[in-house]
């Protein structure tokens, strides 16, 4: 228990020098966005290369994987049968954003910091991260594409098959995808880049914890979620705590009662589950004029609130 403990003082202090640089203005307005970029396109892929290289392929694509789905899959249906007499007035669309911000979960910004200094090993993202770039994301993509408003300046064409084949390259052309990939690959062949390039990937993953921290307390100034005018607070409310607990919970019953897991490798499904909800969810949500409310509240709400969800869950489980 130490060791967690020291692993949520170490985000949380690395989180607190983000903040306080956003607080006082250091980086310029613009510092997050660059941050992000550089970790989401140059520092994480790196990262996650290295992690999936290291690792054998039953560690990515076996049960850490099987859990990752079933329990993303079966929250996002709890919200969606809990809106039908809760949320009675929501388009479909905007259920199904609610549905993603229950179920989506942050496993690149937090889920690498918390593999690595939580868990131990930043493999243990991996299968969550893969799931949700290969799988989840076509899936919701095209669900949104056809449950989205299509009216008014949002008029759209429902997608033509080019469209959809569009879609489908963009996803696989996302750096996160190429660096799974090519990790598997390297994974499954024992392969290896010649020492100075394998040390310069090295060298440039290290920079991609530390860039996503800082990145994700710049982002908390100014945060103020749960407004009264948004209309939302419901929506807010019952996606944070099934994001929070339901999701963990239903990951713990498929980790125990369906693959019979119990210490270190139970305590990772369990956390990997109460990650924050996905920023993706707000990027979705404004790209379909569906639901941004209710995505950025719950963002917000479930960041501040997961790691002492996540330290909860591992007081439970150790």
């Amino acid at each position: 228990m130490e060791a967690v403990l020291s692993g949520f003082t170490v985000i949380w202090l690395i989180i607190g020098v983000g903040y306080a640089l956003g607080r006082l203005q250091v980086l310029g307005r613009e510092a997050r966005v660059v941050l992000s970029r550089v970790a989401f396109f140059v520092a994480s892929p790196c990262l996650l290369f290295t992690a999936v290289a290291e690792a054998s392929l039953t560690d990515v694509l076996g049960p850490q994987f099987a859990i990752a789905a079933l329990g993303a899959f079966a929250t996002g249906a709890v919200f969606m049968l809990l809106s039908i007499p809760v949320l009675r007035r929501r388009q479909g669309a905007e259920r199904v954003v609610g549905g993603l911000s229950a179920s989506l979960v942050n496993s690149a910004n937090l889920g690498f910091p918390i593999a690595a200094y939580v868990l131990g090993d930043v493999a243990f993202a991996a299968p969550i991260l893969v799931f949700q770039l290969a799988l989840y994301t076509p899936v919701y993509v095209a669900t949104l594409d056809f449950l989205a408003p299509s009216t008014g300046a949002a008029r759209r064409v429902r997608p033509a098959p080019r469209i959809v084949l569009v879609q489908v390259a963009k996803t696989a052309l996302n750096p996160m995808i190429i660096a799974a990939l090519l990790g598997l690959l390297f994974s499954w062949q024992q392969w290896q880049f010649p020492q100075p390039v394998q040390e310069s990937v090295e060298i440039v993953a290290g920079a991609s914890i530390p860039l996503m921290l800082i990145s994700f307390g710049l982002s908390l100034v100014g945060s103020r979620p749960l407004e009264k005018a948004s209309g939302r607070r419901r929506d807010v409310l019952m996606a944070s705590a099934l994001k929070l607990t339901v999701h963990p919970l239903i990951a713990y019953a498929i980790a125990v009662w369906v693959f019979g897991m119990d210490g270190h490798q139970l305590l990772a499904a369990v956390v990997m589950a109460a990650l924050p909800s996905a920023q993706n969810v707000l990027v979705a949500a404004i790209r379909y004029e569906s639901g941004e409310i209710i995505a950025r509240d719950t963002v917000l709400l479930t960041t501040v609130l997961a790691i002492p969800a996540m330290l909860v869950v591992s007081a439970l489980l150790m």
